[in-house]
């Protein structure tokens, strides 16, 4: 079951390989929050990432616990619980995420409310 989403698949570098097992609209969120706030159970990440379905937090939350980025507890309860962390893998996807946090920011203060002039755009490419 463990990383049968990668069985067959071929990357061309390794840039390929961690944007699929972090790429999407959801993954980076679920593990921003995990990894900034920890522990949480799922209906706790549903409401943290408005928007996502629960058919799409279950699905993502599966793909990442089978690329081994999270793990999953199941406490023997009624109702059932659940929660989901960081594995040592996952935590170290986060200087990346703060690298990507951080360019994003830097890119929204810069660019997105502060357009460069196009003549600015022309002579950064000659």
């Amino acid at each position: 079951m463990m990383m049968e989403r990668m069985a067959g698949k071929e990357f061309n570098c390794e840039k390929e390989l961690t944007l699929s097992i972090i790429g999407g609209k959801w993954k980076m969120l679920i593990l921003w929050h995990l990894g900034k706030e920890g522990t949480k159970r799922f209906g706790e990440l549903k409401a943290l990432i408005p928007g996502i379905t629960q058919r799409m937090l279950v699905n993502q939350l599966r793909e990442l616990e089978n690329d081994y980025i999270l793990k999953r507890v199941v406490y023997p309860v009624v109702p059932p619980k659940v929660e989901y962390s960081l594995t040592d893998e996952g935590k170290s996807l986060m200087p990346i995420l703060d690298a990507m946090y951080s360019w994003g920011r830097n890119y929204m203060d810069t660019v997105l409310e502060n357009p460069p002039m196009i003549k600015e755009l022309e002579s950064i490419d000659k």
